[in-house]
């Protein structure tokens, strides 16, 4: 039957961590909640690249710490590839500098395992609808290492076409694709495409970034 006849609210998540345990337990977690939905798993970041291609899931999420190709090599492999799934990594490290690094290299959300199940799957629900992830004991740090000194030219808006513009106020405003789409009335894949070309344009690997920005400009 295949994704594309999955009901539009539905998020598609792939679920990338080998440790078979844990991707059982989150799978299991997931199967409970109408609106989301695992169409793809696997067990170590390089089938991941090469299946998101295909699948272009609305969620990755995404383990830290694996053996061979790490989290982090990952997500940086996946922007590269141009993936534009929301990516959230899964980390037991609550580290200032992971939780910046992989933020900086395009995931847009990181989750501590030892969060209680309920709120790992909330948070997940949260993603789906365009919000950020974030373990709440994270958060003050992302919001500090994101409003460092400015590093974007004078007026890089000006390179934005309106449309672009149109969505990166919309991205601020923490709407996911499908939300941008209903809103402007065009298709998740045209979105995909200008968010796409706004983030090179500005230089940003993840919506997050680009968000966090935009909303200070607005200030």
């Amino acid at each position: 039957m295949g994704n594309q006849n999955l009901d539009s609210n539905v998020a598609t998540i792939m679920l990338v961590d080998d440790h078979p345990l844990f991707r059982k337990g989150l799978n299991q977690l997931i199967e409970f909640e109408s609106e989301l939905k695992v169409v793809s798993e696997h067990s170590n970041g390089k089938d991941a690249i090469a299946a998101a291609q295909d699948i272009d899931p609305d969620i990755i999420l995404l383990d830290l710490n694996m053996q061979g190709m790490d989290g982090l090599e990952t997500v940086k492999e996946l922007r590269n590839q141009g993936v534009s799934s929301r990516i959230i990594m899964l980390s037991v490290s609550d580290n200032d500098e992971d939780v910046i690094t992989a933020i900086t290299n395009g995931a847009d959300g990181y989750l501590l395992k030892d969060m209680e199940p309920e709120d790992i799957v909330e948070q997940i629900k949260q993603a789906a609808i365009g919000r950020m992830a974030i373990s709440e004991r994270l958060t003050h740090i992302l919001a500090a290492a994101l409003r460092k000194p400015n590093r974007k030219p004078d007026n890089p808006l000006s390179g934005l076409t309106s449309r672009e513009l149109e969505i990166l106020k919309l991205i601020a405003k923490g709407l996911s694709n499908k939300l941008i789409a209903r809103e402007l009335d065009i298709s998740d894949g045209t979105v995909k495409v200008h968010v796409k070309h706004l983030l090179k344009k500005l230089n940003f690997r993840s919506r997050v970034e680009a968000a966090v920005w935009m909303v200070d400009q607005q200030h």
